[in-house]
């Protein structure tokens, strides 16, 4: 684990977020590219990259607020910092600037309720709680307003926009396991990894009562966050050299990106050390991946039998005024 990754100005830059810009950055040029070698608008492409950007932040910052379980917190530390209790020792108090509180035994927030660690709390996305999941809605749903405002093939779009997004993602994951977070379950196996002191692997364990301290390096834990990166980047491959130039119809390489990363990310849930939910033992992020699945298969098969429909309607009947003879 390595935060911060650098600083600007004095200032640390939280090493998730430097690639998280990173991936974004990355994905916007792919995406770009492919706009020029198909001759269309890359100017577009660009916009729909740094607004896409935007709308996938607030997405995975809303979805983490609302989904992750800390929206009662969230409300806490608004209404009344006192209610909010965080379960870490004293050293983890000192470290994260909260007032330990002695009869209780517990970690209370040390700010007001109109700041940033107030009723503004949910909003510091840079302080880390992002889903992607959340995102990735966000994003699309602006992405398909932002493409027809723009008289942008709207399919084509996505299909490109999809190749980027998977690049994209492989940074992302890379930015969870420099910060620490979506770490896995607790393993004896030889990819097993132990993660700093003061990590959230080792803050986690110490609530679960697996370690003594959250100021003890994690018991090797799976590197959830690696496997996701290599899936994507596997996926992105896939999606670049193999399905794009032998796509049948628009939308293909789009609803292909969903379906594989929503398969990918629904296996590892059974590595991460997530919580899982009430229905069917299925954490959240499961269960959006079987709708997300359920949702494309839909898509798949009606784009799929309206290329099919467009290439197999005979060819118009000439127009009348074309059968008319022309003076010589």
């Amino acid at each position: 684990m390595h935060t911060p990754l650098f600083s600007v100005f004095g200032q640390p830059v939280p090493s998730y977020f430097a690639m998280l810009i990173t991936g974004f950055a990355l994905a916007t040029w792919l995406a770009a590219r492919w706009a020029k070698r198909g001759r269309h608008d890359h100017e577009v492409m660009i916009d729909l990259g740094l607004f896409s950007l935007i709308a996938g932040v607030a997405g995975a910052r809303v979805l983490h607020v609302l989904a992750d379980g800390y929206l009662q917190d969230y409300v806490h530390l608004c209404t009344d910092p006192s209610l909010v209790a965080w379960r870490v020792d004293r050293e983890e108090c000192r470290a994260i600037e909260g007032v330990w509180d002695t009869a209780a035994g517990v970690c209370r927030p040390a700010h007001g309720p109109y700041t940033l660690d107030g009723c503004l709390a949910w909003a510091a996305f840079w302080r880390g709680g992002l889903t992607y999941y959340g995102g990735l809605i966000a994003a699309a749903a602006y992405g398909i307003h932002f493409l027809r405002r723009e008289h942008f093939p709207v399919l084509k779009g996505m299909d490109g926009a999809a190749m980027g997004i998977s690049l994209g993602l492989f940074f992302g994951r890379m930015g969870c396991f420099l910060g620490g977070c979506c770490f896995g379950l607790p393993t004896d196996g030889p990819l097993g990894l132990s993660f700093p002191a003061w990590s959230p692997a080792s803050d986690a364990q110490f609530r679960a009562h697996q370690l003594a301290s959250a100021g003890l390096p994690s018991l090797p834990v799976h590197p959830t966050q690696l496997y996701e990166a290599l899936g994507c980047l596997a996926l992105t491959a896939t999606l670049m050299l193999a399905l794009h130039p032998r796509k049948r119809f628009d939308g293909q390489v789009f609803c292909a990106f969903l379906a594989g990363y929503s398969v990918l990310r629904f296996a590892l849930e059974y590595l991460r050390a997530d919580d899982r939910g009430a229905f069917l033992g299925l954490s959240t992020s499961q269960l959006i991946s079987v709708a997300v699945i359920a949702v494309t298969g839909v898509l798949y098969v009606r784009l799929a039998r309206h290329a099919r429909a467009r290439f197999a309607a005979p060819p118009s009947a000439t127009p009348p005024s074309a059968m008319v003879d022309t003076p010589a």
